[in-house]
């Protein structure tokens, strides 16, 4: 039997302004999203969608899932292979396209690893091993649009 993990959020909407959705620009974008024994996470819509430029829009969480996971499947892999990180850091973009009804998607992300070493002749060796990580990425693989890595040499 496969192993199943469950896991629970709450988003709360705190925009109402005393008239509701009663317009498109009547109501704000803010939100709260928790989870037990997590610190909250202020969110908002992204600026465009008239949100709060201070709060992180789910644009933004999305990305920063995908970094994340391939961060810590990279590191993962990176043991299985003596590989010894003693550094990393990565600065994702990705892209959203609009339709034309107001709807979109994400069409693309690329992740920008910079990974540091200890062993400065495994560079080659690590460099190869985001592949590997890519394909143990659990958010990566739940998307419906190419994940790309470009990783940068320390």
């Amino acid at each position: 039997m496969k192993a199943q993990h469950s896991y629970t959020v709450t988003v709360e909407w705190l925009g109402n302004r005393g008239t509701g959705t009663s317009g498109y620009r009547d109501y704000g974008r803010g939100h709260l999203v928790t989870a037990s024994g997590k610190h909250p996470i202020e969110g908002s819509a992204d600026r465009t969608f008239h949100g709060d430029t201070e709060r992180w829009n789910p644009e933004e969480m999305l990305l920063a899932a995908l970094s994340q996971c391939h961060m810590l499947s990279y590191l993962h892999v990176a043991v299985l292979h003596g590989v010894v990180v003693t550094g990393y850091r990565d600065e994702a973009t990705g892209t959203l396209a609009l339709d034309r009804t107001g709807g979109g998607r994400f069409t693309s992300a690329t992740l920008h690893p910079r990974v540091e070493l200890a062993d400065p002749s495994q560079a080659e060796l690590a460099q190869s091993l985001h592949g590997e990580a890519s394909e143990k990425c659990f958010i990566a693989n739940s998307v419906n649009f190419p994940v790309r890595h470009e990783p940068l040499a320390e």
